[in-house]
């Protein structure tokens, strides 16, 4: 007797799911034949990112030595655990493993996905651009990418001089989008805005569009380079017109990732979002010394999506949420 529903089967085909088997092999033959070493890392830890635009999943531990419970959180990606292993003197490493956001669920979000993320000592982020092209020249096939700063795909494709612009001019510009309640946005909020309703879906379609040189306010864990003005050495890849990679050329400072991390946890506070604790244990591991170098993190999912040639993420999985 069956109940007559059909929500048990998968939403990737057995062709797509090879498809996801092949690029998978692909990837750590890639890794493999560069001395890159595999590693794997905690799901579950005891502080999340601080990251405003990033909600993560938390459970309650029981176990011994935890009588009323341990709050632990679901990893939005692993980089933290990653420095944590380079600081103790890993040496090249990546990972392929799932992380979780919550809130994330569309189109292109899941909110459980895979990641790929490596880290190269002694690279800095145009070195690490290099091999993500190389990594795509093997999965896709595509051709070189371009490289553009910001401040040049601003100015390209939405005719707005991000480092001229005044928040006034930006505002009105968001007004022009269709956006309501602007009044409360943040610079960044706006250009983000920008980038993701008029530029995204121009990038990448001849070949892969890397993004470099952001603002210093959106540098996140990546080092500010001093100028006028300062820029964040961080980089985002873009494929027809989806973003693929996020990478950094990585803040070493634990007192200035400290700062940063109390900044974040203030703005979250003033803007009623969900306290976190800070990770002291990877700012121990950055006081200890984390080595020069540049890491990158690819979503595998939309990777397969462009390989594909299909717009929606459930067609690669096997049991997104709704089939969880």
């Amino acid at each position: 007797m069956t109940s007559g529903r059909d929500d048990w089967r998968p939403t990737a085909s057995s062709e797509m799911l090879r498809l996801r088997a092949d690029i998978l092999a692909k990837i750590r033959a890639f890794f493999a034949e560069r001395g890159v070493l595999e590693v794997e890392t905690p799901l579950l830890a005891s502080a999340p990112v601080t990251d405003l635009h990033l909600q993560a999943l938390s459970c309650r531990y029981r176990g011994p030595g935890t009588d009323e419970g341990r709050e632990l959180y679901l990893q939005t990606s692993p980089e933290f655990a990653m420095k944590r292993l380079l600081a103790a003197g890993s040496g090249p490493i990546y990972q392929i493993c799932r992380a979780v956001r919550n809130g994330e669920a569309g189109r292109r979000h899941n909110p459980e996905f895979t990641i790929l993320e490596w880290y190269r000592p002694g690279w800095d982020h145009h070195r690490l651009m290099d091999e993500v092209d190389e990594v795509l020249a093997t999965i896709l096939g595509f051709a070189t990418g371009e490289r553009l700063s910001y401040a040049a795909t601003f100015e390209r494709y939405a005719g707005v001089k991000v480092f001229e612009e005044t928040d006034a001019a930006l505002r009105l510009r968001v007004k022009e989008l269709g956006m309501s309640d602007v009044e409360g946005l943040s610079r960044n909020d706006m250009l983000d805005i920008v980038l993701t309703h008029v530029i995204e879906a121009k990038l990448g379609h001849c070949q892969p569009t890397f993004i470099h040189d952001y603002p210093a306010s959106q540098a996140s864990l990546a080092r500010v380079r001093d100028g006028n003005p300062p820029l964040a050495e961080r980089f985002e890849v873009f494929v027809e017109g989806v973003e693929l990679a996020n990478g950094y050329h990585e803040l070493l400072d634990s007192a200035e990732q400290r700062r940063r991390f109390e900044a974040d946890i203030k703005t979250r506070e003033s803007q009623g979002l969900p306290a976190v604790p800070i990770d002291e244990r990877l700012l121990a591991a950055l006081d200890h010394g984390l080595p020069d170098c540049a890491g990158v993190a690819v979503g595998v999912d939309r990777l397969i999506m462009v390989a594909a040639g299909t717009r929606t993420i459930a067609d690669v999985l096997a049991f997104p949420i709704d089939r969880a």
